[in-house]
């Protein structure tokens, strides 16, 4: 049984793993001013990242149409494909997960989307142990049990610059409400079936990286490791260096998709993990 796979680019799958398992990967949206981009095509995230602080109004976020989903979806039916399998960020965070599934509508049940519940690797190391198991021919019932066991132990962690871009947004209650003085702490949040919580707050960012790693560790053995930066490569790489992870399948060093570091801000550093079973 041939099963294709498509995912958005909020999945930060690499574009080597995209290419050798021909995932379809649907572009989010990045509103500047009256002009949209398309993520990780019309503009590098190193550009982005650079300018972001000095944009007036501050940029949106947008999903792609049902369409764009709509497409994939056909394109790979008609070449073969008996199912797809299409793995988005949560319902509660996105306009993304409500937009694949319009575009699937008119395909019936063989179009399969799921909330992946998290973002950036968090939810591209399920995209990519979907491709993996398609390449071994799993039956789809074998591949779709698998993907619930593993959105279980998604993890997505990180430490903030700084809490303003996350308050912007409006899309987290509680970072909505601080106001004054606590805007300038280092805060630490993690994404969980779909919901932003709050872990705590450093007043350096030495202390939060600390608080960032211990978290990290008290998860216990890891199958998969992503260190998460928006623009901040030299930071990332020292904290992978720090942590001397060791893991069968190297761990990626990632700049966050643009639609993601909207919301997150310059100089963010996190990880993406799938516990070990």
């Amino acid at each position: 049984m041939r099963i294709g796979l498509v995912t958005d680019s909020t999945a930060d799958v690499p574009l080597s793993i995209v290419e050798q398992h021909d995932i379809r990967v649907v572009p989010a949206l990045i509103n500047i001013g009256d002009e949209s981009y398309k993520d990780g095509i019309d503009i590098t995230r190193e550009e982005y990242y650079d300018r972001l602080p000095y944009l007036k109004p501050t940029p949106t976020t947008s999903a792609p149409s049902a369409g764009s989903f709509q497409e994939r979806y056909e394109n790979l039916l008609e070449s073969g494909a008996e199912h797809v399998i299409s793995i988005h960020p949560p319902d509660r965070l996105s306009g993304i997960y409500n937009a694949a599934r319009l575009g699937a509508e008119s395909f019936g049940g063989q179009v399969m989307v799921l909330d992946g519940g998290q973002v950036t690797l968090g939810l591209g190391f399920q995209v990519m142990l979907a491709a993996e198991a398609i390449a071994r021919g799993l039956p789809l019932e074998e591949i779709l049990s698998m993907l619930e066991n593993v959105r279980s132990r998604s993890r997505v962690i990180a430490l903030l610059d700084t809490l303003e871009y996350l308050r912007r947004s409006g899309r987290v209650s509680w970072a909505r409400a601080m106001v004054g003085g606590l805007l300038n702490v280092k805060p630490l949040v993690e994404l969980r079936d779909g919901i932003v919580n709050r872990l705590g707050q450093a007043r350096t960012r030495a202390q939060g990286v600390l608080h960032l790693t211990e978290k990290l560790r008290s998860w216990g053995p890891i199958e998969r490791l992503a260190v998460l930066h928006t623009n901040a490569e030299a930071a990332a790489r020292q904290l992978l260096e720090d942590i001397k992870p060791n893991l069968a399948i190297p761990p990626l060093i990632v700049n966050v998709t643009t639609t993601i570091g909207t919301h997150v801000g310059p100089n963010g550093l996190g990880f993406a993990v799938i516990t070990a079973v």
